[in-house]
């Protein structure tokens, strides 16, 4: 499931290429990844994770909400631990980047059809250090989507109507539980781990 042709055409021909693989159905987002589903039942999927409406993450949990054996791999570019960590609450088999080999995917696919987890190294220790961090609420990752847009406390206490007072207790909570030692370095974690998205 990618909502770009050449994407799914890349995948398409090597999977097809395959004596005991052939693929059945594809979609552009994720309410025909769902409606595909419910037609062809597939044996694994394979999601991107950047859709348009519906992230890869949410598509997957509309899946699995109907079909929770469903076994789905994330193929995507974002590679940032939270993106990776939502993957894995939605509850994805394996997770590899685009930038995985053509004999790595079809493993991953191999190894998920058999029932097994397929994370590439590198990703399931990004997801170990997410694991191990404290969550930051919903308003605290709306609290830092404002500071990577680079807007001072005033600016966010009027955007989220709340006082001056109460956004700067919750940016330092933010920036104690990212691990930032500033707004700076803040808005650049932030980025690199995926929690929020410069789109």
């Amino acid at each position: 499931m990618d909502d770009h042709f050449m994407a799914r055409l890349g995948l398409t021909v090597p999977i097809n290429g395959e004596p005991d693989m052939c693929v059945v159905a594809e979609a552009e987002d994720a309410t025909e990844a769902l409606n595909q589903f419910r037609k062809h039942k597939p044996d694994v999927v394979t999601m991107d994770y950047r859709l348009p409406g519906k992230s890869g993450a949410e598509a997957v949990l509309s899946i699995r909400g109907e079909f929770p054996a469903a076994r789905i791999i994330m193929l995507s570019a974002y590679e940032g631990e939270e993106d990776i960590f939502r993957a894995a609450q939605a509850g994805v088999s394996g997770y590899l980047t685009k930038s995985a080999s053509r004999a790595d995917v079809l493993a991953a696919i191999r190894r998920v059809h058999a029932g097994e987890k397929a994370y590439a190294p590198a990703i399931a220790a990004k997801l170990k250090a997410q694991q191990r961090r404290e969550p930051l609420i919903p308003r605290e990752v709306e609290i830092l989507r404002h500071i990577v847009e680079g807007r001072a406390n005033k600016e966010i206490a009027a955007a989220m109507h709340l006082s001056e007072p109460l956004v700067k207790l919750h940016v330092r909570k933010v920036l104690e539980k990212i691990g930032a030692a500033d707004r700076t370095h803040a808005a650049t974690l932030a980025i690199e781990r995926g929690i929020v998205h410069l789109d």
